[in-house]
Parts: structure tokens; C-alpha cells; sequence
């Protein structure tokens, strides 16, 4: 069954979905994590939805009540979720299970929580991402669905939690369609389920549902949004002494409170080379929140990117959100995302492409307090479907819930709407509205996309597309040596760039194999060459102002079947799926030492 229609009969079915928002989940929130080993059922046939005759069953019935099979004449059911077996949460099942490794397709997950309701609180079920369709029950009420299987989204369960033992049932279903976002074509692993943690938040009556700072190189501007009544808010800044107090009167529906501070003493600026965060601590009634941000600038003058009024050069690698790992899965924990991190700062580097979708909170966070700045990203890959108006409501939300959960991140300085798009007039129109959407919610940022160039003729490259004059920076894919002629026709191209921007390479690279070793394709001494003679040439281009080299490690792909060399994976890698570093990693390394 196409996954549209089952899309649209979920719709049906569920009307309970949400527009997920932004919430903020920091220091001082008690957070209960709901990790673990869940049951889970493949449902490939979506029998937990549909009658035999493909008939809608009625909303709470089959997999979503809270029963299981018990042997009585007249029974109807046949799943037992006790009896099932378990998936660790998060993770993906493709990882966990050699019989899922390929599944896409509908899958029910299941845990028990026991819980005790505590007078004068609100609770909330948050999700870090699930891949990539879901609705969620509990105790047999539908509280809703989502679309997109990176960002965050959350539902509010103080009515529906009851004291003692609660049964939560999670529908997800990764199957690929034409009018989703990513569509049907990518060239990454599809892994399913329910990747990211689930969080059993409690707040008071009167919380912070979230909050956003902003700094201009002297002011720090806070907005604060409160939700669930009135009550005096105050943000506090200990080291740079600033603390201020406001009481607001009863708070319209997305109303916010505004505090603007002069520091006597400017803070230190963020950056690689000093990652400085600084506490700041929100009270809101009986609610308080402390997280860390860092000040810094960014912005384009000319044909330089001016990080905190500075020339920075960005020393960067492109990063799947996927393990250092002989059996890779979507990173799970702190430990997966630091071993990701630790290798690219022994790279050299100081800037991270997170492509092709937004990677974990985890992952920015970390990133952040290590001193990476980040480029992230939504996946409008390759080719979607520019003339629908759904598609386009489904980019957007991902957006804006990507901006919505990093916009106080330091290290965040691009957001970045597509990669390698066709040149027509209804992707042009589809993506303008996104610069503009991104503009609007968050103008302290750059926006970009990864574009393609072309060959005007034989070793004349040329960078030409409409979105370039949207863009703040000129930014695009180029694989000279690999897709296009030998290393050694890197030393005669010429480039015709638009002048007046800075120019970053998003990508560029080769394959190979760890431990493969000549002077032919996928050899390590092929892909060092590659990468040598493609750094000469790209730093003569004007305005260059750093790149990030397609990819930092081998991760799985269906689209690469080569026996022997790619076995389903991506081997543009600087060090292969077990961290083991070829050749080429080298001379990166070397280049950006110097």
C-alpha cells in the first residue's frame, strides 16, 4: 500500500494531530526519560488500521486499545504486545534485528510507564525524532500524529496519565512517497523508528514553554514565552550581572515577554578557538529553566563570511547522523555523537555540514561546547514535489521546528534549505518561500542551499542558478576526479562564479575502500590524490571561504551495491564505518593544520 494513502487515511482517522512548535527542554526541567526496551509488532499489511476489505477501522480499535490476545471463543484479537519482542529506544530497527534490515514499512511499539500524579503539575510526552510517520496513543486516546523523521514534537498527557500503570502505543511507519519530504530517491539509509529519546516532562501550572536570545554585538535581546497563565518572569545572566524582573498581566495565546540588556562589560565571543557559554537562568512563577549560550556575530561582508567582525575561514566535513560502528545505526547517545565529533576535531576542523536532515539535539549541543560552528539542514534532497502544497507545509514545518529547537545555539550560523535541486521555475518559487520563512523567523542566521554546477564546455565549470540571488552565501557541490574526469584535470579547470559573495565548496570527494590500495577507483591513494589536487584548485577560486568534503565516514546507502568495494555503502568516507582512517584524511588534516 502506497504510503500516501495510508497518510491520508491516518488523517482521517486521527484528528486529534498538532502543529508541534517549538518547547524548550533544558537544565532544571524534571525530565524522565522513557528509553529502554520497547515491544514492538511489523505490521507491513497495516493490519492495526485497515479491515480485511481495506475498510478504516474505527479510532481505539485494534492495535491502539490496550489488550492482547487471550484464547476465548469469541476473541477478535491476535497480537499480544507482553509477548512480543523488544527494540532498544532510541535506535532504529534496522540495526537491532537482522530480519528488519531492509523493513519499511508500519511498526507498533509499546511500554509500560507506571506513574503518580503530583498536584499543581502538567505533563508532556516529548519526542526527539521518529522516522518518519507516527501517531501516538495512550491508555487508548489517540493524542496525535507527526510528519518528518528528524525534529521534535511533543503532546500534552495531564488529563490522559492516570495513577498507577500506563500502556503507550507508538505507530510508525518509514515508508518512502513521492510528496514527502525527503521523497522516494536519497542516498542514505532509511532507518526506521523511533530514533531519537522520549522524555516524560513535568511543569508547572505556569511554565516556559520556550525562549529566544539574541545578541548584536552589544545588546542581548530575550524573549520569553510563557504558557498556562500570569506570573512575574526573570532572566538572570550571573557573570555578566544582569538580572531583570517583569511582571506581565494574564498572557494572550503566543504572546511573549521581552527583555533587552546592555552589558557594562561586553562578553566574550564565541568562537572555535574559545567556545564560551555563559548560564543563564528563566523564572517563570514556579517554573525555572538554566541553560548555556554563547555570544557571537555572524554575517557576510562582500566575498567574506565575518564571524564576530572577523575573515573565519570554515575548516569543514560534511556528517551523516549515523555510528562509528561495524553494524552502523542512527547515533543513539552522547557517546555515539562524541565519537563522530572527536574524530572530526582531529580532522582540524572547525565548521560541520550536518546533512542531508537536522541531526540531534545532542549532536549541536555538543558540537556547540566543543567549539564547531554548524550548518544544518532540511532534507528537500535531489528532487521533491515543488507544485504541492502539502510538500510544501511538510518542508516548512521541519524548518521551523529545526529553527525552532537550535535558534540559541551559538555554533548554529547556517541554515540551509535543499541539496542539489533541479533548476526550474516551481523549485525556485518553492524554495524562495522557505529563504523567506527562515528569514523571517530567524534573521541573525545565513541561509543557503547546496547547489550544482555545470560544464559551459570542456574544463570550464560554471555556477549559475536564480537562487544564488536569494542565498547569503554562494554555496554548491562540485566532484571533479570523480564524477567528472581525473584528479589530474583539477590543475587546468577555470571558474565562472558570480562575484560578490563568499564562495564554500558544500562538497566534493571520492570513494574508497580502507585498505585498498593502487592507483585505480576507490583506492585510498586514488581518493588522496583526489583530494590533493581538488584543494589546490579550489583555494585559487575568489572569494573562497572554506568547505566542507563529502564525508567524514562511510555510511550505508542501498543506492551503492558494488560487491567487494561499496557493499551497500557510501565509501566517500574519510575514515571507514569503523573509524579507521584512510589516506586521504591526512592531507585534509595537513591542509587544515596549516
Amino acid at each position: 500500500m502506497a504510503i500516501k494513502r495510508i497518510l491520508a487515511a491516518l488523517s482521517i482517522i486521527f484528528c486529534a494531530a498538532i502543529s508541534a512548535g517549538a518547547f524548550t527542554l533544558t537544565d532544571g526541567r524534571d525530565c524522565r526519560s522513557l528509553g529502554g526496551q520497547w515491544n514492538y509488532i511489523p505490521d507491513p499489511m497495516d493490519t492495526g488500521i485497515y479491515k480485511y476489505h481495506m475498510t478504516l477501522l474505527k479510532p481505539h480499535a485494534r492495535f491502539f486499545a490496550d489488550r492482547h490476545f487471550f484464547q476465548e471463543v469469541n476473541s477478535k484479537i491476535e497480537y499480544d504486545f507482553d509477548a512480543a519482542p523488544t527494540l532498544r529506544v532510541p535506535g532504529d530497527w534496522n540495526s537491532q534485528a537482522e530480519k528488519l534490515y531492509y523493513y519499511e514499512g508500519g511498526m507498533w511499539y509499546r511500554r509500560t510507564l507506571d506513574f503518580q500524579r503530583v498536584p499543581g503539575k502538567r505533563w508532556f510526552l516529548y519526542f526527539g525524532a521518529i522516522n518518519y510517520k507516527c501517531v501516538v496513543g495512550l491508555n487508548n486516546e489517540i493524542l496525535g500524529e507527526h510528519k518528518g523523521g528528524f525534529t521534535p514534537f511533543w503532546f500534552e498527557v495531564t488529563d490522559v496519565l492516570k495513577d498507577g500503570g500506563n500502556s503507550l502505543v507508538v505507530y510508525v511507519n518509514n515508508a518512502r512517497g513521492e510528496s514527502e519530504v525527503p521523497t522516494v530517491n536519497y542516498d542514505w539509509w532509511n532507518y526506521g523508528g523511533i530514533t531519537r529519546d522520549v522524555l516524560l516532562v513535568s511543569v508547572p501550572e505556569v511554565f516556559i514553554k520556550d525562549y529566544r536570545i539574541r545578541f548584536d554585538g552589544s545588546s542581548i535581546d530575550v524573549e520569553v514565552f510563557p504558557d498556562g497563565g500570569s506570573a512575574p518572569v526573570t532572566v538572570e545572566i550571573p557573570e555578566l550581572k544582569l538580572r531583570k524582573t517583569i511582571c506581565h498581566s494574564e498572557p494572550r495565546s503566543g504572546e511573549s515577554v521581552s527583555f533587552s540588556f546592555t552589558p557594562k562589560k561586553s562578553p566574550e565571543r564565541w568562537s572555535p578557538e574559545n567556545p564560551r557559554l555563559y548560564d543563564i537562568i528563566i523564572s517563570c512563577g514556579d517554573d525555572k529553566i538554566s541553560d548555556k549560550v554563547g555570544f557571537r556575530t555572524i554575517r557576510v561582508e562582500g566575498d567574506k563570511i565575518l564571524l564576530n567582525d572577523k575573515p573565519v575561514f570554515l575548516k569543514g566535513i560534511s556528517v551523516h547522523d549515523e555510528t562509528i560502528s561495524p553494524n552502523p545505526g542512527r547515533c543513539r547517545n552522547e557517546e555515539d555523537v562524541r565519537a563522530l565529533l572527536e574524530t572530526a576535531k582531529d580532522l582540524g576542523c572547525n565548521f560541520l555540514r550536518l546533512a542531508h536532515y537536522p541531526h540531534s539535539e545532542q549532536m549541536v549541543r555538543l558540537a556547540e561546547q566543543m567549539g564547531f560552528l554548524l550548518w544544518e539542514e532540511i532534507p528537500c534532497y535531489w528532487n521533491v514535489d515543488w507544485t504541492s502544497e502539502e510538500t510544501y507545509a511538510n518542508a516548512e514545518n521541519q524548518l521551523m521546528e529545526m529553527i525552532g529547537r537550535d535558534r540559541n545555539r551559538a555554533a548554529t550560523i547556517i541554515w540551509s534549505v535543499a541539496n542539489e535541486t533541479p533548476r526550474i521555475p516551481e523549485r525556485l518559487a518553492f524554495l524562495r518561500r522557505l529563504i523567506e520563512k527562515a528569514r523571517a523567523e530567524d534573521p541573525t542566521r545565513l541561509v543557503s542551499a547546496a547547489i550544482e554546477k555545470k560544464w559551459a564546455e570542456k574544463n570550464h565549470a560554471v555556477v549559475e542558478d536564480d537562487l544564488i540571488s536569494l542565498t547569503d552565501i554562494i554555496s554548491f557541490n562540485q566532484y571533479e576526479g570523480w564524477y567528472d574526469g581525473l584528479p589530474a584535470d583539477c590543475d587546468s579547470v577555470k571558474w565562472t562564479i558570480p562575484a560578490g559573495k563568499p564562495v564554500f565548496i558544500s562538497e566534493f570527494g571520492g570513494g574508497a575502500r580502507y585498505g585498498l590500495h593502487g592507483d585505480t577507483k576507490f583506492t585510498e591513494e586514488y581518493q588522496a590524490l583526489l583530494y590533493e589536487k581538488n584543494i589546490r584548485m579550489l583555494m585559487r577560486l575568489p572569494g573562497i571561504s572554506g568547505f566542507s568534503p563529502w564525508i567524514l565516514k562511510d555510511f550505508r546507502s542501498p543506492k551503492r551495491p558494488l560487491i567487494g568495494i561499496q557493499d551497500e555503502f557510501n565509501r566517500k568516507g574519510l575514515v571507514d564505518e569503523q573509524g579507521r582512517r584512510k589516506q586521504a584524511f591526512y592531507v585534509l588534516k595537513d591542509f587544515y593544520s596549516k
